[in-house]
């Protein structure tokens, strides 16, 4: 998979997951996963830009997203598991460990897909 289907493929996940959260409302889902308002519009912009740049961005801008979106989810996935409330910005914590590990491996995901899948030379490769 390259960067640009793993794009597509993600931001409409990831949008998905947020208009499910805005139909649900306020409230665990299943009680495994955490919903608020705020994460749901955040979804929404960090999956409809991963989307965008997929389907129509330039190679960079697909990488850049990728990667940068990958740093910003792995550090919600960190503060998550030790400041569950974001410093007050939730006002349902964090409160299973589902919800840290889904951002932990989008922000992995998106770390290797954005900054490493498919930067080596063909080239080198044949020798």
């Amino acid at each position: 998979m390259d960067v640009r289907t793993y794009a597509k493929g993600v931001g409409v996940i990831i949008v998905l997951i947020g208009v499910g959260g805005l139909v649900l409302g306020e409230q665990s889902l299943l009680g495994v996963l955490n919903i608020d308002i705020g994460e749901d519009i955040v979804h929404l912009v960090t999956g409809g830009l991963m989307g965008a740049v997929g389907f129509r961005g330039s190679d960079s801008a697909v990488r850049s997203v990728v990667g940068g979106l990958g740093i910003v989810y792995l550090i919600v996935g960190v503060l998550g598991i030790f400041v569950p409330g974001m410093f007050g910005l939730l006002p349902n914590e964090y409160e299973t460990v589902l919800d840290n590990l889904i951002h932990l491996t989008l922000g992995v995901l998106g770390i290797v897909f954005g900054f490493f899948v498919g930067r080596r030379s063909d080239s080198r490769l044949a020798h």
